[in-house]
């Protein structure tokens, strides 16, 4: 194993680090109000956004999600992985500048993977070029989450149409999306696994109705995270994505890349809180002295540092199995990092904001706004909690195996 980024990955980084210095952090603030302001029905990006994405575009620094060189640059887990912990330092602007934000980028990997060539010229396409953005419905307000077998939602093939019902919440990036990605059972007969479909559905069509974006923190505008329900609501038969029964398939091909995606982000994330926290306590003077030179402080930056680099390597060697074995092999290292990198985050911010003192409450800071958008990554994609009991069942079953050996 070796982690350390080829020539070509780190001029990369270098520019993605350029492009970030001069047009996200510099316009941080700004960029997340026109989100908020701006962003509805039929508009998916605000325009000062619009003008970063384009000049990001320009420069080729866009789709660098996509492994499938056909479409995006062909990197592998590990290489992007690298690129998307720069993005992660500015969470919720910086992958969007990129065309490299989350629900989209794991929508468009399950297009060009699974959908027909209709499919990708009407939904993948667009999405790629930054034109629309879509939204991933599988969440319910009924059913548990964490237990994706128990949901409710149906669809049912009428002539050349399914009708779609169900109750869907958490729809991330509704607001403003023109495509929705229902997870849905179709086989209600079949087996917990195989019960299951995606169906792609336009926002637009008859019976989609977007309740309301749910208040998250006390945040309730911009793509939103939204309650959907779909009220008979009529799409093409063509509009299976994949196989029928092949819901659970798909997820697993959605979520594993995505799940490494997130955990990267997350430490971005808390590098930049490291930074932080380091510069303020070296200048803040209180009891004679900076805050640096405290025994308290200097445990919470000399935790900060240990956590995040064993965070990190973690996550690299998962990319790097997840690229040398396959998604299957790398299961138990992919649910390790989603449990070790949402909790490190969630850590190092707050170390961050304390040593900020009332400051670090404030949105005059980036810290608030980090530590808000942070907080769902240990629910997003599964839960602490299912991943640990994973994690355990498949080590426990890992250890029987030497026994008997």
């Amino acid at each position: 194993m070796d982690f350390e980024p080829s020539p070509e990955i780190t001029a990369l980084l270098e520019r993605v680090r350029a492009f970030q210095d001069r047009y996200v952090y510099p316009n941080e603030g700004a960029l997340l109000g026109s989100l908020d302001r701006e962003v509805k029905e039929g508009v998916p990006y605000p325009d000062d956004l619009i003008e970063i994405r384009k000049i990001a575009k320009a420069e080729s620094l866009w789709n660098l999600f996509l492994p499938d060189d056909e479409y995006g640059p062909g990197m592998n887990n590990l290489d992007y992985s690298m690129l998307c912990e720069e993005m992660g330092r500015s969470p919720a602007v910086a992958p969007m500048a990129f065309n490299c934000a989350a629900p989209d980028t794991g929508n468009t990997e399950i297009l060009v993977e699974h959908g027909t060539d209709e499919q990708k010229d009407k939904w993948a396409f667009p999405l790629l070029e930054g034109e629309i953005r879509s939204c991933f419905s599988m969440t319910e307000p009924a059913t548990a989450g964490s237990d994706p077998t128990q949901l409710a939602a149906s669809a049912v093939l009428e002539g050349d149409e399914w009708v779609i019902n169900g109750h869907k919440w958490f729809t991330s990036g509704a607001v403003g999306a023109s495509l929705a990605i229902a997870m849905v059972i179709t086989e209600p007969e079949g087996n917990p696994y195989t019960r299951a479909s995606m169906i792609l559905i336009p926002t637009d069509a008859p019976g989609y109705e977007l309740v309301r974006p749910i208040s998250v923190m006390g945040h309730s505008t911009g793509p939103g995270h939204c309650e959907i329900k779909y009220n008979d609501c009529r799409v093409p038969a063509s509009n299976l994505l994949g196989a029928r029964g092949a819901g659970f398939l798909i997820a697993q091909d959605r979520l594993g890349p995505g799940r490494i995606h997130h955990c990267m982000r997350a430490i971005g994330t808390a590098e930049r809180a490291l930074e932080m926290m380091c510069v303020y306590a070296a200048g803040r003077e209180a009891f004679g002295g900076p805050l640096s030179d405290k025994q308290f402080v200097q445990d919470f930056i000399a935790k900060s540092r240990m956590e995040i680099d064993q965070a990190r390597l973690l996550t690299l060697h998962a990319a790097w199995k997840m690229d040398t074995l396959g998604k299957r092999a790398a299961r138990q290292e992919i649910s390790m990092i989603k449990v070790v990198a949402a909790n490190m985050v969630m850590d190092v911010l707050d170390r961050a904001i304390q040593v900020h003192g009332s400051l670090g409450m404030t949105d005059d800071t980036p810290l608030a706004m980090m530590w808000r958008y942070s907080r769902m990554l240990r629910l997003a994609d599964g839960p602490d909690e299912v991943h640990k009991m994973v994690i355990a069942r498949r080590e426990v079953g890992r250890q029987l195996k030497k026994a008997e050996a």
